[in-house]
């Protein structure tokens, strides 16, 4: 019943009994037991553990099926022997948790990291998975944390070989998601593993590093780590010591019941602490100095590594630190050849990125700027230091340059954490399935707009701040747990420059002292605000009052708490250290931070707002990156999900002078959040081995990076190298192109050249009906349909106009390489969706044609589309493409063949319809033929790599492409 796999139980349960013959009665015993346990038996509690591990597992020998699918718990059930009602009571209480689990992208490696070695040595990382299990975290999250983790300590390289190499790989998770939960996971692995010198750089403020030395002190390093040899119940011995004088000390902090060395294990020496980060003092170089028990041997073989203290800094990204840091090491001598050392560096693509640029370095010497250059020479110190990036923005750190050794690119390994559950990100802000124009749900849920036709909306932001603040207490008083509500925050984000923030603190001030939330003016504001908002959008799960008199008496006491300490406003910016060191602004060590935080960068990267309610938020950047940062609203929201309301900037100025232009907040969001998932889903498609081998390797990951806005760049232009896509294959994909032209001349030629197939359209209308199996939702489409050859839209494709080709460029490749593969595609069913409402009946004659469906869309302020296909239209697509299941429509079915792909056409005005359609003509040059394609499923040539690459890299003439590829 151990991680080597699960075993015949009812044998497995005779051989650890004392009885002489196996008792039917005691495996009858049993399953009576765990049919009738409740939901909170320690028997079925240790069973859906293991159940959650067996089914988490990725790749076990043990197992020949995929993780966390109905496939893998069926082979489980036969191993164990259960029957057929146990199968069904677990399942009941244990169902397979079947959301996807990491995502790898990698070199081969050789695997030294085994379940058996990860079990035989696991003391830190069992203890941090009891603290997890106590702090409420479910079995599923725990035993997903344990796989992500474990995959990346795998791709270390293993800390007792002989041969030092440095991996490097990066860590990709989602903005405030717990990517901190992870490097501590895998930090807990490594010094099991073997590795004796840890070092996290921890964000360029002390306030950062300090939040990420506490959050391992808490979890990982443990109490008798951090007192060390001092005597826990004598004060005077506990003088100097971190913590004293914190209030999750020492209740909270992980404890092991006494010094690891004592039971067995070994001990962890921090080299900095809470409140000092690694200083220059001969204290620090003799803790560097690692004592061999066999002196013959070097530090890394086994003899002496397991028994040797592990070492473990937080250090900030600062050159003097590391400096520092860097001439201590250079003081240890020939040692540092046997240290197996893990950096670990979280937001990798802050700081760390070479941004010199390589066009002026001169006689082939490379220019690097302070931090990179610091920890290049940290890794050029320690042969064996592994290097691990965590960040949310992934695109700087893949366009660094392959082929630069000394650099950080993640050349063995890339792994993408999944969103994990009840994580409130970019599908709680954005219908990403949704049109423009078109307010989804979660729009409607939790994003305002800034103005309103009485002026900017700021006093409804602070209403909205204390009405949830008093939201909190009521529910706090009605039986939901009050520890997510200890802090309650407000964000407001308009500007960099700190005589902003000052003016705007005052303007807040103001207001909140004219607000009179507790007199009959204030009142009426909130009451109002209750009952169109707030209340609408309520958790029926979550005690909510049924009328703003239930909910008033606990105004009062909310604004209380928003006034205690003096002003409700704390301004967060500053030159220097001193400036953030700000008692009222300490999470940790503040018993209720009830505040409206105003500032800027400090407030937009790495430092985590507690309680985050209400936002408020108007500033604009150029970089992708950059922006997806700022998005502090992303996070855990228990008990108050609901109540999350982000106001943002609709349209606002990017720029000065003649350059300037009017942007959409909103819109930049929601770009950016494509791009991210569009990634994310790449990596997702090109994971998969091929015949034992990587698809791609990280090598090959830049040209996945897609940019929807023009204007937003995926990251600041001196973090990017130049990579090229060549061809994607897409068999059974959606291919959306976006960049259509914009002039009247290229429109025109666009649509005269769809235009013969037009009178080609059968002329009565097919109606498609699609029961997805997946989502229980059945979806029809209206349409006339015509089918056609794939050299007849190979010949319309290959001459339409673009504004931008290059997007589209990778997919045309991919689709003329099926015109010398004809075995693979047959032909097309060309889609033409018609109105089915009455309300949208909007309809036009192009150059002659029958009257047909147009569709009214905006582009995206700038040359761009957004989604093309309809929602509802894409499952008949894929179906007729043979990317979905069978369905029970006579006829969809009938249109189906294994070789044929569908396109998906979209006559789109721009202008309104009163100026584009005249006496029910509409001009060819005003009409966008925007499609979507979906190429055969079949269209898949097995000898083939689904995706070929050009990627720039310094060390080569030629670019480079993945393994050769054949016709």
């Amino acid at each position: 019943m151990s991680r080597r796999g699960p075993k015949h139980f009812a044998k497995l349960a005779f051989a650890l009994a004392d009885d002489e013959e196996p008792a039917d009665a005691d495996v009858t015993g049993f399953h009576e037991r765990i049919l009738a346990a409740a939901p909170g038996d320690d028997l079925l509690a240790l069973w859906r553990r293991k159940l959650t591990a067996w089914d988490f597992e990725q790749s076990p020998a043990w197992s020949a099926t995929a993780a966390r699918t109905p496939e893998r718990r069926a082979e489980v059930y036969g191993k164990l022997a259960l029957d057929e009602d146990l199968r069904k009571a677990f399942d009941a209480v244990v169902p397979v948790h079947t959301e996807p689990g990491p995502v790898t992208i990698s070199r081969e490696f050789r695997p030294w990291y085994t379940r058996e070695q990860a079990a035989n040595r696991s003391f830190y990382w069992a203890s941090y998975e009891r603290l997890l299990r106590g702090k409420g975290w479910p079995d599923a999250a725990v035993s997903g944390l344990d796989e992500a983790a474990h995959a990346v300590v795998e791709r270390l390289a293993d800390p007792t070989s002989d041969t030092p190499y440095g991996a490097r790989g990066l860590v990709v998770g989602y903005v405030q998601s717990g990517k901190t939960a992870n490097f501590t996971g895998v930090t807990a692995k490594a010094i099991d593993a073997g590795y004796r010198l840890v070092i996290v750089l921890g964000g360029t403020l002390n306030l950062l590093r300090g939040q990420t030395q506490r959050r391992l002190d808490m979890e990982l390093i443990g109490q008798e780590n951090i007192l060390g040899a001092a005597d826990p119940s004598d004060p005077d011995a506990l003088v100097g010591i971190d913590y004293q004088d914190d209030e999750d000390w020492p209740a909270k902090f992980v404890s092991f019941g006494a010094r690891p060395s004592d039971l067995g294990a070994f001990d962890i020496e921090r080299l900095t602490s809470r409140d000092r980060d690694y200083m220059s003092l001969e204290r620090g170089i003799s803790a560097l100095e690692f004592e061999k028990p066999d002196r013959t041997r070097p530090l890394h073989d086994p003899a002496n590594l397991h028994a040797a203290r592990a070492r473990i800094m937080v250090v900030k990204k600062n050159k003097s630190v590391l400096e520092k840091l860097v001439k201590d090491l250079k003081k240890i001598g020939p040692i540092l050849g046997e240290i197996p050392a893990l950096i670990i560096d979280d937001e990798s693509d802050q700081a760390s990125v070479n941004t010199t640029d390589p066009k002026k370095w001169e006689d082939g010497k490379v220019t690097r700027t302070a931090i990179n250059g610091q920890i290049s020479a940290l890794l050029k110190l320690l042969p064996r230091a592994q290097y691990v990036g965590y960040t949310a923005t992934p695109f700087a750190n893949v366009f660094i340059d392959p082929g630069d050794e000394e650099d950080l690119f993640p050349r063995d390994f890339l792994i993408s954490l999944p969103r994990p559950t009840d994580y409130m990100g970019v599908q709680d802000f954005h219908d990403l399935d949704g049109f423009e124009g078109d307010e989804g749900e979660a729009e409607k849920k939790h994003v305002r707009g800034i103005y309103d036709s009485t002026g900017d909306k700021l006093q409804e932001a602070l209403d909205a701040f204390v009405l949830t603040g008093a939201l909190k207490v009521y529910r706090a008083e009605h039986g939901v747990p009050s520890g997510p509500f200890r802090h309650h925050t407000m964000l407001v984000h308009e500007s960099v420059r700190m005589a902003e923030h000052a003016a705007l603190a005052q303007r807040i001030r103001t207001l909140w002292e004219n607000s009179a939330h507790t007199g009959p003016e204030g009142h009426a504001r909130l009451a109002d605000l209750f009952d169109r908002d707030f209340r609408a959008y309520a958790n029926g799960s979550l005690p909510t009052p049924a009328t703003y008199a239930d909910l008033k008496p606990y105004v009062s006491e909310a604004r209380r708490l928003i006034n205690q300490g003096g002003s409700p406003v704390i301004v967060v910016n500053g030159e220097s250290e001193r400036d953030y060191a700000q008692p009222d602004l300490d999470f940790d060590r503040t018993p209720n931070v009830w505040k409206i935080l105003v500032g800027g960068t400090k407030l937009s990267r790495g430092f985590t707002v507690e309680g985050l309610t209400i936002t408020y938020y108007r500033r604009t950047t150029q970089q992708a990156d950059t922006l997806m940062q700022m998005g502090r609203w992303f996070g855990f929201r228990p008990g108050y999900r609901d109540l999350v309301r982000l106001y943002i900037g609709r349209e606002e100025a990017l720029g000065r002078g003649r350059n300037a232009k009017t942007v959409d907040l909103y819109e930049a969001f929601e770009a950016i959040c494509r791009d991210e998932e569009l990634f994310r889903d790449e990596l997702s498609r090109y994971a998969p081995l091929v015949d034992g081998r990587p698809q791609v390797t990280p090598a090959q990951i830049p040209p996945l990076v897609a940019q929807h806005l023009p204007w937003v760049k995926p990251s600041a232009r001196n973090k990017m190298f130049n990579a090229e896509l060549v061809e994607v294959r897409s068999p059974g994909q959606i291919i959306e192109p976006t960049a259509h032209p914009n002039t009247g001349a290229d429109l025109h030629h666009n649509t005269m050249l769809w235009r013969p197939l037009l009178d080609d359209l059968r002329p009565e209308r097919e109606v498609f009906t699609y029961h997805h199996p997946s989502n229980g939702r059945s979806y029809t489409l209206s349409a006339f349909t015509h089918t056609l050859s794939h050299e007849q839209l190979m010949g319309i494709l290959e001459n339409l106009r673009w504004w931008n080709p290059a997007p589209f460029e990778p997919h045309l490749e991919y689709l003329r390489s099926l015109l010398r593969a004809p075995h693979l595609i047959d032909d097309w069913l060309l889609i033409a969706p018609q109105h089915t409402s009455s309300v949208r009946t909007l309809t036009g004659s192009i150059a002659g044609s029958r009257p047909l469906a147009l569709s009214h869309r905006q582009r995206r302020r700038v040359e761009i589309f957004g989604n093309i296909s309809d929602p509802k239209h894409r499952a008949t697509a894929l179906r007729i493409s043979g990317a979905l299941p069978r369905t029970e429509d006579e006829v969809t079915e009938r249109h189906v063949t294994e070789r044929r792909g569908s396109i998906l056409l979209y006559p789109v005005i721009e202008d309104a319809p009163e100026s584009t359609v005249i006496d029910g003509r509409v001009d060819p040059g005003k009409v966008a033929m925007v499609f979507s394609l979906v190429p055969p499923a079949a269209a898949n040539n097995a000898a083939q790599s689904l995706v070929r690459f050009r990627a720039i890299d310094s060390t080569r003439d030629t670019p480079i492409t993945d393994r050769p590829t054949t016709s």
